[in-house]
């Protein structure tokens, strides 16, 4: 399951390093084309935004596999080893009870958006696209605290993470 959350992450970074690279290209071409030629592309900066939602939810995975959040962790490296233990597994069911709140609301939502088939205001898109972003980026991270959790009660060599354990 590691070497599949590994792959994935992987390929989530360079889908979305061309979903940035296209970003780039919108702007720039919509900056040119105003600015030079006098016209603009009306659907540029609303498909930006999407792919920025996708981007920060989808990034959200990656960071989540990794274990790289950001987090203010003075406090918690002085805690006696069984004290962050705790905290580490406090924090894990927190991440599960969350994600899993935002994923069944998003998906709600996400099946709202291509039920009632609502299209965004300029570029035509149907909304269910960008909205589903939210949906996948936390069932993802839902499922990799599952992940982490099922490793903290069933440790095996392969698990690279270790309770308690953070990334720098």
């Amino acid at each position: 399951m590691d070497r599949f959350f590994e792959r994935l992450a992987f390929w989530i970074e360079r889908i979305l390093a061309i979903a940035f690279m296209a970003a780039v290209a919108l702007s720039f071409v919509n900056v040119v084309g105003r600015y030079l030629l006098g016209v603009t592309v009306t659907w540029a900066d609303e498909v930006q935004i999407y792919i920025m939602i996708w981007m920060a939810f989808l990034g959200a995975v990656v960071v989540s596999w990794r274990r790289m959040h950001l987090r203010m962790d003075l406090l918690f490296k002085m805690l006696p080893a069984r004290l962050r233990q705790f905290v580490s597994l406090l924090e894990l069911a927190s991440m599960i009870v969350l994600a899993g709140v935002v994923l069944f609301l998003s998906g709600q939502y996400t099946y709202n958006m291509f039920t009632l088939n609502r299209l965004s205001d300029v570029a035509q898109l149907p909304m269910w696209i960008p909205h589903s972003g939210v949906a996948l980026g936390f069932g993802l991270i839902l499922l990799i605290a599952l992940l982490h959790l099922w490793q903290v009660f069933f440790p095996s060599e392969h698990a690279p993470h270790a309770l308690g354990e953070r990334n720098s």
